[in-house]
């Protein structure tokens, strides 16, 4: 659950001389690495795994619904068990990332929950080898049937799954195939360091510097990932061409039709829904991001910008910076304004170190909420700098935690929304958000400030994830035909850009590297478009809700209290939208035409 990485023009980082940022308290999880009761855990987890297998393994076809009941909260009692331990070790790993005892306490506990897990192989297997007829007998069962979704969206899988010697090898195997290249990857990109007029910065840092006043330290920053990408480009296409050759050999073993096809199964969604988001904003680059980035221009005096001015400060934009408490205020009194319990459920990730917000040495870079498991709460991981869109990313996160809480209520198995619906609350977190700075605005410039910022928030969401998503779509193609030069993979990037970014722009020699750096495409392929989805789903909501009002409320915490209990077309019904309608993605285009629209009116 992440806040998009757009690209190195428009990420965040750098001290920013903010003071007394929140920091997590893990302690609801463990309270410390070596406590005992962590070490009791990963003991009751082995054993437990070890007789699950023993009482169920080649029996699930036997069992009568009381029984298959027993035996589904017992894998769901392992899979929290399981989830804590990870979360655990994860979330201090990505507090710092380049300390070696923080690696190695995360590799150590991935390489063990991989062995004590193996045992649980066989459950998915013969979940899906159950014919119809038994399938669906267990499932009448009404306590059962509420676990059908989950079991539903396994048994998809059911024409792509192998053999169970294959299966148990890829499960073994997998510490030492994709988790360690992204491991290699993460690690890289955290100890890098970018020479800015011969001052030694970080990622984050640098990232930042793209979002500065000045002109010429835009210019240096951009130029100083560029230099920095390139010393790291042959290691860099390694990964990719090594996780997409790795993506490649398994869909060839499990049949899918195309690279994309897992990552729609696991989101329980349409590829043709997807392909008509795709072709939905492809189509509408031109008055989108083409539209808006040649306004971008004229506001700054340019006929054509440069990469490092694509996400610069508006001319009119004052510069200062967004204290803490500010931004906790902004977003809670949004959050508030729409509906109290929100800002209620929002408030402890304040009050109880459910945050990390500062930047620090080592600390992954960019921003997210992880969920940890539903007997605990999530956790927000920020990297505040005070930048406007700094806010917009508390009010993202926060929308995450929310959503997370309140989809907890269905338990560890029915609690995770598919990517396509999991952007929801935090986009409309959002729109909340900006919609109360807009009625707040004092004076035309400051509207227009905002009116600006909140488009380039909508195109890097969706043009910019879209065009990502286009990228991948071309790097997996062209992987399946052989291995690919880094200036291969440079020139896929290259071809995306101008198409998404329009004639306004013109591209530094360097800038085909950037590509290099964005976590989404080594951890989690195919992912971007999700951002896309739950932008257009989100605006579509929010027009429902200027519609409907008080009535729009309660159907709004139903949808998110599911979790991943429904399917977007059973969660969209109420509010009258249907995702697999193709208008249904250009209403939520027009909302973002419309203020670019607003934008232009006001150059009169």
């Amino acid at each position: 659950m992440t806040r998009p990485v757009l690209d190195a023009n428009a990420a965040a980082g750098g001290a920013g001389g903010l003071e007394g940022l929140p920091e997590w308290d893990l302690s609801d999880l463990y309270p410390a690495p070596d406590a005992p009761e962590f070490t009791r855990d990963m003991a009751w987890l082995e054993e437990a795994c070890r007789s699950f297998a023993t009482d169920y393994e080649g029996r699930l076809a036997e069992l009568d619904p009381a029984g298959f009941l027993e035996c589904v909260r017992r894998y769901e009692r392992i899979d929290v068990v399981a989830g804590r331990l990870m979360s655990f070790v994860g979330l201090r790993y990505y507090q710092n990332t380049i300390d070696p005892a923080r690696a190695k306490a995360m590799a150590d506990a991935q390489d063990r929950l991989t062995a004590h897990t193996t045992p649980l192989v066989f459950f998915r297997l013969e979940v899906n080898r159950l014919d119809d007829a038994t399938f669906d007998a267990l499932f009448g069962d009404p306590e059962l049937a509420r676990y059908k979704p989950v079991f539903d969206r396994m048994r998809a899988m059911r024409p792509h799954q192998l053999s169970d010697e294959l299966e148990r090898f890829l499960h073994d195997q997998s510490t030492v195939g994709a988790a360690a290249w992204n491991r290699l990857f993460d690690e890289t990109m955290a100890g890098m360091e970018f020479d800015v007029d011969g001052e030694g910065m970080a990622l984050e840092s640098t990232l930042n510097l793209l979002t500065d006043p000045d002109r010429a330290r835009r210019e240096a920053a951009a130029h100083a990932l560029a230099d920095g990408f390139r010393q790291h480009l042959r290691l860099f296409a390694r990964v990719h061409n090594t996780l997409a050759k790795g993506k490649e050999i398994e869909d060839r073993w499990r049949k899918m039709p195309s690279p994309q096809h897992a990552r729609h199964l696991s989101n329980h969604v349409e590829p043709e829904v997807v392909q008509a988001l795709r072709d939905a904003v492809v189509s509408a680059y031109p008055r989108l991001s083409h539209r808006y980035y040649a306004l971008k221009a004229k506001w700054m005096g340019l006929d054509k910008l440069q990469v490092w001015d694509r996400n610069a400060p508006l001319p009119m934009e004052p510069a200062r910076t967004i204290g803490w408490d500010e931004a906790r205020e902004t977003v809670m009194g949004a959050f508030a304004e729409f509906d109290p319990r929100i800002a209620e459920l929002a408030e402890p990730f304040f009050e109880r170190g459910w945050i990390d917000a500062g930047v620090k040495p080592g600390k992954a870079p960019g921003a997210f909420a992880h969920p940890t498991v539903t007997d605990v709460h999530p956790y927000i991981m920020l990297n505040y700098l005070g930048k406007p869109r700094d806010v917009m990313t508390l009010a993202h996160e926060l929308g995450h935690g929310v959503h997370q809480r309140l989809a907890a209520g269905q338990g560890e198995l029915l609690s995770s929304t598919p990517l396509t619906l999991a952007e929801t609350a935090s986009v409309f977190g959002e729109m909340l958000t900006f919609r109360r700075l807009l009625a707040n605005a004092r004076t035309r410039a400051e509207r227009k400030t905002l009116l600006a910022g909140k488009v380039e928030d909508m195109i890097n969401t969706v043009v910019r994830q879209i065009a990502f998503y286009d990228f991948e779509c071309k790097l997996h193609a062209a992987r399946r035909e052989g291995e690919m030069t880094p200036d291969d993979i440079n020139a896929l990037w290259m071809s995306v850009q101008a198409e998404s970014l329009g004639p306004v722009f013109e591209f530094m020699d360097g800038y085909e590297t950037f590509w290099a750096y964005i976590p989404h495409f080594v951890h989690s392929p195919f992912y971007v478009y999700a951002y896309a989805f739950g932008d257009g789903l989100v605006n579509a909501l929010y027009a429902a809700y200027e519609e409907a009002g008080a009535e729009f409320i309660p159907k709004y915490y139903d949808m998110l209290a599911a979790g991943g209990s429904r399917h977007h077309r059973e969660l969209l019904a109420p509010f009258g939208l249907d995702a697999g309608d193709p208008a249904f993605w250009d209403k939520g285009l027009e909302m973002i035409a419309g203020l670019i629209d607003e934008l232009e009116a006001m150059e009169d």
